[in-house]
């Protein structure tokens, strides 16, 4: 079986991962967290679930709401902006130029009209929510293509080029100028001409992604997937990070608009929910496996556990995974996939059941657990708690594996008594 992944799917997925455009949208996703945070902590400080603090804060919540609406609220033009810097330089073009020309067109297909009054034509206006949640599958779509036209049009050398004895920002300026013309043209007759509402046709496309991943079923499938890649030697968080992660994105900016809005959160796995309820300690909640081992009998086990520690409180589980290891581990790959997948359901039903509240707070992937729960839920001391429950949950999953695999470590290891000299040897 190991043989088997090792020359079907282990090659496929490394490719994946690898993959130019998936790496520029993973690439994009990271740009724009800093935003995101910062966001998060104006809208933790407006929407503190304290009935003293609303009371103190209330006069102020306009005020608190700008940043938010600076950040959430044009989340797809950074994304845009983003993901074409990135690409742009994958091709060796002039990233800022490039994500510039993507921006542009993003935001032109964002303009519409209002309604005509009698018979004039009404005026031309940003679709505000188009640049935020509504927008993101728009922002990637048009960064990729809009990069990736410019590098064809350089490469069939159909770009005006001036000598090299220019200034290199009129250089570049002209060299994007041909296909800053055909992307705007294009765009320009698919959205105005032809009357195509990119948005909408974009989320009915992925709405069976958008609707699944927001389901038990769909979560859980994708907590299986991520730990099955990882198992085998492949990061699974980073290889469906490029397909998954503009869509938790896009619930974290829903149940942001819903707070904002003092409506009930519409999403319970956006961003936040796998990275601090199910990666505690990192993917498979393996800092419960090094806590188990911490005083293990067996001294591998014992020094890998207590070496990898500092690194595990901030989710970062690579010397357990590959030290015990997990990866191609039988023994410990079991547990690791049950782990990870029992604290995805347990999750996902306490919020559902509203007894932790949902995400709506972005914070760092390496944030420590417990603090990390309290942060994404809004301030919510309940998921601390859970986030406490959890590691003793997955300590409890681990445990029999564990041991099982210090026995047959140390039995493996028991040195054999010296037999007794001969006469001969005498």
């Amino acid at each position: 079986m190991t043989e088997l992944l090792n020359r079907y799917l282990v090659p496929v997925l490394r490719r994946l991962s690898e993959n130019t455009y998936l790496s520029a949208i993973r690439a994009g996703m990271i740009a724009i967290v800093p935003l995101t945070i910062i966001g998060g902590l104006f809208l933790v400080v407006s929407e503190m679930p304290a009935a003293s603090w609303q009371a103190w804060v209330t006069p102020y919540k306009p005020l608190l709401e700008i940043p938010v609406s600076a950040t959430f609220g044009l989340l797809a033009v950074f994304v845009c902006f983003a993901i074409a810097y990135d690409l742009a330089k994958q091709f060796r073009l002039e990233a800022s130029v490039s994500a510039a020309m993507a921006t542009l067109v993003f935001l032109m297909v964002q303009l519409q009209r209002g309604e005509a009054m009698g018979d004039e034509v009404g005026d031309l206006f940003l679709n505000m929510g188009g640049l935020g949640s509504e927008g993101v599958f728009t922002a990637i779509l048009i960064a990729l293509v809009s990069v990736r036209f410019q590098a064809l049009l350089r490469d069939a050398n159909l770009v005006i080029r001036l000598p090299k004895s220019v200034p290199s920002v009129v250089y570049e300026s002209f060299l994007s100028l041909v296909p800053m013309l055909g992307l705007v043209i294009g765009f320009w007759i698919l959205r105005f001409v032809l009357d195509v509402d990119i948005n909408r046709s974009l989320q009915i496309l992925f709405s069976p992604l958008m609707t699944g991943l927001n389901t038990l079923p769909g979560i859980l499938t994708f907590t299986f997937f991520c730990t099955l890649f990882w198992s085998i030697g492949i990061n699974g968080d980073n290889t469906l990070d490029a397909v998954v992660g503009p869509i938790f994105l896009a619930y974290l900016a829903g149940n942001v608009e819903a707070a904002q809005a003092n409506e009930p959160l519409p999403y319970i796995t956006a961003l936040g929910f796998i990275t601090s309820f199910v990666n505690v300690g990192g993917t498979g909640a393996t800092i419960a496996l090094a806590l188990v081992m911490f005083f293990s009998r067996e001294p591998g086990y014992r020094q890998i556990s207590r070496i990898s520690m500092p690194t595990q409180i901030f989710q970062i589980n690579e010397p357990i995974m590959f030290g015990f290891p997990i990866v191609l581990n039988p023994v410990f790959m079991v547990p690791f996939v049950i782990s990870a997948m029992s604290l995805t359901a347990g999750t996902f039903i306490l919020m559902d059941l509203g007894w932790i509240h949902r995400p709506v707070i972005h914070v760092p992937w390496t944030t420590p657990p417990i603090i990390g729960h309290f942060l994404v839920s809004g301030g919510d001391w309940r998921a601390a708690l859970w986030g406490l429950v959890s590691i003793v949950l997955a300590m409890g999953i681990y445990y029999p594996f564990a041991k099982a695999a210090e026995r047959q470590r140390m039995s493996s290891e028991v040195p054999q008594s010296p037999s007794k000299p001969t006469p001969e040897q005498h």
